[in-house]
């Protein structure tokens, strides 16, 4: 089968891990491991060693706790965008230096949950209004999310998005809150998942310096939002997400980001798909298989539906365990939901694949446990290797739960 680029190392690590829970363990599960995180960490570090690049975990990408916990014990920062997401990271004591919330709409919630020290970045005048008085009480470390050009609508780019403040409104409550004393200190974009090119983060940082210089403000940090696209997985049109872009190029884009907002003393990075994406596989059972004419079709106990939303608009690797060889027949790969939407795959797969058989789908670890949905069926086990061994970290959702939540 289609391997999308991943080398012959990583599909024996993953079939090592997952080969002895499908002996002994129901489907479907999600499997994440630390491994593929630490890698892409190291890979990172290098890429920007020298520049004060600062990552920061993602936590809506994969709120899985053994992570946060992992994360917090190495020294770093976590990104939140929900109450839960906050309490979360509260929870697995992250000192609230290390907590930068972004978000829309905090304002009817930050409140209740409210921290010295925290890292805040305001969305719209109205929750600068509401929580200014609130982070000059707390000593917040206060930014302002701005909304650049290079921010649309990804599936109807003619539109833009909800996020941040229009240059003019954002040079406003800029010097509002100086007016207001607050701990003004960071500048704060996002674009989207999956940004295509290093281009578009330079021309959206182009407008972000802009906007300081004309505000008057000189932010001690840039916090660059969206994500690296990550390797191995295509798009629904066929190309890889990450066929134009480069770390040796956002290199470049950092330097001269340097130069032209030269108050700042850290650029932040929260590419939680770049970290986490390739850390985390889906594994479900085929349970029946059906034959349209020239298409099979194989029913699955899980699928998009239920574990894997991102699929609507990407292709990921599947391996079958036991591997499987053989003249390939067009497949379209279904969960057991009653939806037509419930399609996780479609390629050519062996013909010799059979109901029992089991389909790992790679690159399962960003979004996909976020996105999990319960329609008619419960939450799938989650199994999280740390390094050296494998453990339940969740189990599966019983009828009795999933009947009174």
């Amino acid at each position: 089968m289609p391997a999308f680029g991943h080398s012959a190392a990583t599909l024996r690590f993953w079939r090592g891990l997952a080969r002895p829970l499908v002996r002994r363990i129901g489907t479907p599960f999600y499997l994440f491991s630390l491994v593929p995180i630490e890698q892409a960490l190291r890979e990172l570090e290098a890429a920007f060693q020298g520049q004060p690049v600062r990552p920061w975990l993602s936590c809506k990408t994969q709120p899985l706790r053994p992570l946060l916990q992992w994360w917090q014990a190495q020294g770093r920062g976590i990104e939140v965008v929900s109450e839960f997401e906050l309490q979360a990271a509260l929870h697995e004591g992250f000192p609230p230096e290390r907590i930068l919330v972004n978000g829309p709409a905090k304002h009817h919630w930050l409140p209740r949950h409210g921290a010295p020290g925290l890292r805040v970045n305001f969305d719209s005048t109205a929750e600068a209004r509401a929580l200014a008085g609130q982070a000059r009480r707390q000593n917040w470390s206060c930014g302002v999310r701005l909304h650049t050009r290079c921010e649309h609508d990804p599936e109807d780019p003619r539109f833009p998005t909800q996020f941040g403040l229009e240059p003019a409104a954002a040079k406003d409550t800029i010097r509002w809150l100086q007016k207001q004393r607050a701990r003004l200190e960071t500048v704060h974009f996002h674009l989207r998942t999956n940004v295509a090119t290093a281009k578009v983060y330079q021309m959206a940082l182009a407008q972000v310096a802009a906007v300081c210089r004309a505000a008057g403000f000189a932010p001690r940090y840039v916090d660059c939002g969206g994500g690296f696209p990550p390797r191995h997985v295509w798009a629904r049109s066929g190309h890889a997400v990450a066929a134009d872009f480069d770390l040796t190029s956002m290199r470049e884009v950092y330097a001269r980001t340097l130069q032209t907002i030269p108050s700042a003393e850290e650029i932040w990075i929260e590419n939680g798909r770049w970290l986490s994406a390739g850390s985390g596989i889906l594994v479900v059972r085929v349970l029946d298989q059906k034959q349209r004419g020239r298409m099979r079709h194989l029913i699955c106990d899980g699928g998009r539906t239920l574990n894997a939303l991102v699929s609507t608009w990407e292709d990921h690797a599947l391996l079958c365990l036991p591997e499987r060889r053989g003249p390939a027949t067009l497949t379209t790969v279904a969960g057991p939901t009653c939806m037509a939407f419930d399609q996780l795959a479609r390629r050519p797969l062996p013909h010799n694949l059979r109901a029992g058989d089991h389909l790992a789908w790679l690159d399962a670890g960003a979004y996909h446990l976020p996105w999990e949905t319960r329609f008619s069926h419960g939450h799938a086990a989650v199994f999280w290797h740390d390094g050296r061994q494998v453990q339940e970290v969740r189990t599966r959702q019983t009828f009795e739960d999933w009947w009174k939540a």
